[in-house]
């Protein structure tokens, strides 16, 4: 009975893991249309690189959870797609980001994306070993991203001031809510809880979105808009699994 139930599940969760991978995809790939205007303009002006650098290291540990962990497959793919998209993100930033913005962001990108990735692989190939190797990346793949989560949580409070869901795209927050809702229930299917907390914070921000984008879509825009980012510009996020 049980060996028949394991086996029922193993093609429930390879179709919710190809679910979050669809639905990741189009997280990661939601600010293309920003940096092909920032690539035409020459400069990314005003905007932050820090959301983007993030996501790279967020990526970079999924990918190497993925690996280690027997039945990683599919959370090794879609994040190591994730880390090359981000990666050419942060090279934009480099290349087109005003001097200020470029040398932070080469700092950034130094410390989190070489420095902490480079400690974190030889750290937990040196030191640690089998399930605790693999649980100790869990927790801190889980954190990164959950705190990851956090960078929409400005364009939110945008939206209340202003009024106006200018700065909340309704396809990046879909996106996160869809995410955020097929990885947990692949990560239950497979019995990988880190995958399911890490993701599941993305449900409630994303269906948090959601009601704001439907009561205010029509509301009367405040006259004072602050000078920000659209949300799809900064997010990704993450994000995501």
């Amino acid at each position: 009975m049980m060996q028949s139930t394991v086996n029922m599940m193993q093609p429930i969760s390879f179709f919710l893991g190809i679910s979050g991978n669809f639905t990741s995809l189009m997280i990661f790939l939601a600010p293309v249309g920003t940096f092909w205007r920032v690539i035409k303009k020459g400069s990314t002006e005003e905007f932050e690189s820090l959301p983007y650098v993030a996501t790279l290291l967020s990526s970079a540990l999924w990918t190497y959870y993925g690996i280690i962990k027997p039945g990683g497959f599919l959370v090794a793919t879609v994040n190591g797609f994730g880390a090359v998209v981000e990666t050419i993100y942060v090279a934009i930033f480099l290349l087109y980001a005003p001097p200020k913005m470029k040398a932070k962001t080469a700092v950034l990108a130094g410390i989190l994306d070489v420095g902490c990735l480079v400690a974190t692989i030889f750290v937990t190939r040196l030191t640690l070993h089998g399930d605790t190797r693999i649980y100790s990346l869990g927790f801190l793949s889980s954190g990164i991203t959950i705190l990851s989560y956090c960078s929409p949580l400005a364009a939110m409070n945008t939206v209340i001031k202003t009024k106006s869901v200018k700065y909340m795209p309704f396809f990046l927050s879909f996106s996160i809510f869809i995410s955020g809702g097929t990885w947990p229930a692949y990560a239950v299917a497979v019995r990988d809880y880190f995958v399911g907390v890490a993701n599941g914070s993305g449900f409630i921000l994303g269906a948090a979105q959601l009601f704001l984008y439907f009561l205010y879509r029509n509301a009367e825009p405040s006259i004072c808009e602050p000078l920000l980012a659209p949300a799809d510009d900064e997010a990704d996020k993450a994000n995501q699994v």
